[in-house]
């Protein structure tokens, strides 16, 4: 069979199916097998592999019951990001690449179904009047979604895919962004409670890091996470609490924002709050948490360099409180934040850990740094491949205060 009679093959089963078979009285699996003997008996004594008989029964099952298309894209490990631009669009990413793949939906109704299957799960809506929605799929996929008109080309999705396995400091080591003295010294600024913010571009691997950092936090402490859409792994604290932010249904009303749950936090005896990105107002009241007790918190943040993600904070703790001087925003950034860890896409597209820095105070109207490690390429380093490794600044740590705090003897 040719694509186009494999699809419409598919197509003449799915109607079969919906239009003779009771659906809302029937489970997964027994529709699932139901499936299978209608495709039995459609292909008849016609030759057809066990793999593409498979894909047919998969096919028609996940357009009923599943995500369609989408379902057999995300199945597949080895892709890492789904970007769809209207039905006759799709790329992934696969091994840090961008695809695109010789793939489609049937039309835009049928995407736009799937998108409602999509955001339905999570308790979301998105339509005409609100056709941006931030979301997850069952498994933990982020995913974004942008409706027409706003979405000239129709209904886009990106989903970031959500790993089975929570990313650990052992599989940073393992892919080169770290090496393990450098794991051991995080470990410790962990556990001595240093407030540590992860810094870094569009899929530079931000949340992939917290996570790994977040399996450091002690496992008797009571952590509260706050995401957009929740995303993070972490498997050794009992006594944690995940929140979410919710957007405002179809009249405006019930929105909650990352601001509103970290004030809710505070309210909630947290020993670390772990913001999984900070972008707007909210990094006020995350200074905040961190300079009134809350030592050991971590977050995100957009930003191409350690200064530039000084300059960022400035700025969104404007956006939350236009009336504040600039020298006092300064000073409570420097005073709330320890360690900024940089992490940068290269142009192998490999990520890589670029600069681990000390926040050491405030002098003369500017935020004193004080760089522990930074990237260098090393001479295999060529136009298409990066090769290097974090080295050891001559600056010793200046702010050992919480190590000596938590009776750490540790001299970085």
């Amino acid at each position: 069979m040719t694509f186009e009679e494999e699809q419409q093959f598919v197509a003449r089963i799915k109607t079969y199916v919906t239009d003779n078979l009771p659906l809302s009285q029937m489970s997964d699996d027994e529709l699932e097998q139901k499936i299978e003997d209608i495709v039995v008996q459609q292909i008849g004594d016609r030759y057809c592999s066990i793999e593409k008989r498979v894909s047919f029964v998969q096919q028609v099952y996940s357009s009923i019951r599943g995500f369609g298309l989408l379902d057999s894209i995300i199945s597949d490990d080895s892709i890492t990001e789904v970007m769809i631009n209207g039905p006759d669009n799709i790329f992934i990413e696969q091994n840090g690449r961008l695809f695109k793949l010789d793939k489609k939906f049937e039309s835009q109704r049928r995407l736009e179904d799937i998108i409602q299957r999509i955001v339905g799960l999570a308790g979301r809506e998105v339509n005409q009047a609100n056709p941006i929605c931030d979301t997850r799929l069952p498994d933990g996929s982020r995913v974004n979604v942008v409706l027409p008109p706003i979405a000239l080309c129709g209904p886009t999705i990106t989903i970031r895919k959500f790993s089975k396995t929570p990313m650990t400091i052992e599989k940073l080591i393992e892919y080169g962004s770290i090496t393990k003295e450098i794991a051991k010294i995080l470990e410790q600024l962990v556990r001595a409670k240093y407030n540590i913010f992860v810094s870094g571009g569009t899929g530079s691997g931000k949340t992939t890091f917290l996570n790994a950092l977040s399996n450091y936090i002690p496992a008797d402490e009571r952590v509260i996470t706050i995401e957009d859409s929740a995303e993070l792994q972490i498997t050794r604290v009992e006594n944690l609490v995940s929140l979410e932010t919710r957007n405002a249904n179809a009249s405006g009303a019930g929105q909650i924002t990352i601001r509103d749950l970290i004030k809710s936090s505070l309210r909630m005896r947290p020993e670390r709050i772990v913001v999984g990105e900070v972008r707007g107002g909210e990094a006020l009241d995350m200074l905040q948490a961190m300079n009134t007790g809350h030592d050991g918190s971590l977050s995100t943040g957009h930003a191409n360099s350690t200064h530039d993600m000084l300059s960022r904070l400035e700025t969104m703790v404007l956006q939350g409180s236009a009336g504040l001087p600039l020298e006092a925003i300064r000073q409570q950034i420097a005073s709330a934040v320890d360690i900024i860890i940089h992490l940068s896409r290269l142009r192998d597209k490999t990520r890589k850990t670029m600069e681990i820095t000390e926040v050491v105070g405030y002098e003369n109207g500017e935020i004193q740094l004080n760089p522990l490690y930074v990237f260098e390429e090393d001479e295999n380093s060529t136009l298409e491949k990066v090769s290097g490794s974090l080295k050891r600044t001559e600056n010793r740590m200046q702010n050992t205060f919480k190590l000596q705090l938590a009776g750490i003897n540790v001299d970085i």
